[in-house]
């Protein structure tokens, strides 16, 4: 198992067993989209870490050494996880199709395939998965477009720091629901995030003193000993 950390909240699995294969893809959604990226080589260390943590999408390859992509997928949906799954594919026949979303596939590319539209159908899956299937998340007078990576408050551009947009991205992910600090840092780092514990604070006071520039609205609110709500 490989881990990065990069510039979003959002955290996505890659179960492929070629390495640079997987060490492809894992820059591509790192550079590009700045998601944390965990790599599993085989079927059951992929299915033992989809089970374990908590992602927002994950990319998985059918031909498995261990456990094969299909089987790990049908343990997994009959698990009750809802979380939304890529499939990498070389068979493009319609049965083979039928068959993947039928175990709970919710979009395949076939092998060859090109990085930035791996890149795109992973980003639509996470924005459907979050019930926000336009890149545009509002609240209130906020605006924030996943495609540009740009924030706006009442019309006015916000310029934010890579960690605050990453913050600020996976609250309005969640409005009006009250985010744990260890939910945060479990979406912004991968497995070392335990010696990130003290930042989230610096991250919500600088976004805080960024969005509430001129506006008499605070967006983020404290809920003490629980986490952070964003709520107009």
């Amino acid at each position: 198992m490989e881990t990065y950390t990069k510039d979003t909240g959002m955290r996505v699995l890659v179960i492929e067993d070629e390495p640079r294969l997987a060490e492809n893809i894992a820059r591509s959604l790192r550079e590009s989209a700045g998601y944390a990226v965990d790599i599993a080589p085989d079927g059951q260390e992929g299915l033992f870490m989809a089970e374990s943590n908590e992602y927002d999408a994950i990319l998985l390859d059918l031909m498995l050494p261990h456990l094969d992509g299909m089987q790990l997928l049908t343990s997994f949906r009959r698990a009750g996880q809802r979380t939304p799954v890529l499939v990498v594919t070389a068979r493009d026949d319609k049965e083979s199709v039928v068959a993947l979303l039928n175990a709970g596939a919710d979009d395949y590319l076939t092998k060859p395939f090109d990085l930035g539209e791996l890149l795109a159908r992973t980003k639509a899956l996470i924005r459907r998965g979050k019930g926000q299937p336009s890149p545009l998340l509002k609240i209130g007078d906020l605006e924030l477009n996943t495609v540009k990576r740009t924030v706006q408050r009442a019309g006015k551009a916000v310029a934010l720091t890579a960690m605050e947009y990453r913050v600020l991205e996976y609250l309005l992910h969640r409005p009006g629901a009250v985010v744990s600090k260890t939910e945060l840092l479990e979406h912004l780092y991968d497995y070392n995030w335990e010696k990130f514990s003290n930042v989230i604070e610096v991250y919500i006071s600088g976004l805080r003193r960024k969005l509430d520039n001129g506006s008499s609205k605070q967006l983020i609110h404290t809920l003490r000993g629980q986490g952070y709500m964003l709520q107009e």
